[in-house]
């Protein structure tokens, strides 16, 4: 069954909000001053985010909500095996600021995973790659690249930390299996080219957390 068309988010309108509150909160971020209340309110950006993204998908069904939480529960299995279990990623934990967590693990980064493989599933759609083999493989390093983007910046805003205090090259390869993985559902799928807005929020997570690198050398 369809959504009504009254619920739907034209492109230009998820693209101004996705723009607009990276904008916003990467200026909050890093400000010190409001640095502590946008701390609290990342796992409601995700929800924003987790609402354009679904509201501004093209021919929303039951198809994408089962690849909706088929994602969201790979990615936070992948995790509770990483951190219960060490065999993904390395000897890591969770800290408070992506909120309310089941068994150590944050709700929210099932969600984070979801935007993630849904942007780069979408932009490598879009792209002049017409071999499935070589998108997933693509959107994987993509993703790796992100990564290292990501992790200086979770680990200075308690995201999460590692227990060896260092970032394990264990954690990249895993990212770039986990995402490949999760990058073929999404092909499996099949799903009809989406808008611009995907790629576009792959791209201000780019620049949004590659800012925050620069602030926080200064």
């Amino acid at each position: 069954m369809e959504r009504p068309k009254d619920l739907s988010i034209s492109p230009r309108i998820a693209i101004i909000i996705i723009i607009l509150f990276h904008v916003v909160g990467l200026v909050g971020l890093s400000v010190p001053v409001t640095r502590a209340l946008f701390l609290q309110i990342v796992p409601f950006h995700l929800l924003l985010m987790l609402g354009v993204v679904t509201f501004g998908h093209h021919k929303l069904n039951s198809s994408f909500g089962i690849f909706m939480l088929i994602v969201f529960w790979l990615g936070f299995m992948a995790e509770w095996v990483g951190v219960h279990k060490g065999w993904l990623f390395g000897s890591y934990a969770y800290d408070e600021t992506l909120g309310v967590k089941l068994s150590g693990i944050p709700l929210m980064i099932g969600v984070n995973w979801f935007l993630l493989i849904y942007a780069t599933g979408v932009t490598l759609q879009r792209s002049r790659l017409r071999n499935t083999f070589f998108r997933i493989i693509a959107g994987a390093i993509l993703l790796v690249l992100l990564d290292v983007l990501i992790e200086p910046v979770a680990i200075r805003f308690n995201y999460w930390h590692w227990n060896t205090g260092n970032i394990p090259l264990k954690n990249y390869v895993c990212w770039f299996l986990v995402s490949a993985i999760m990058l073929y559902i999404f092909e499996l799928f099949n799903f009809k080219k989406q808008s611009i807005a995907a790629l576009v929020l792959l791209i201000t997570e780019f620049v949004f957390f590659g800012l925050l690198n620069l602030v926080m050398a200064l």
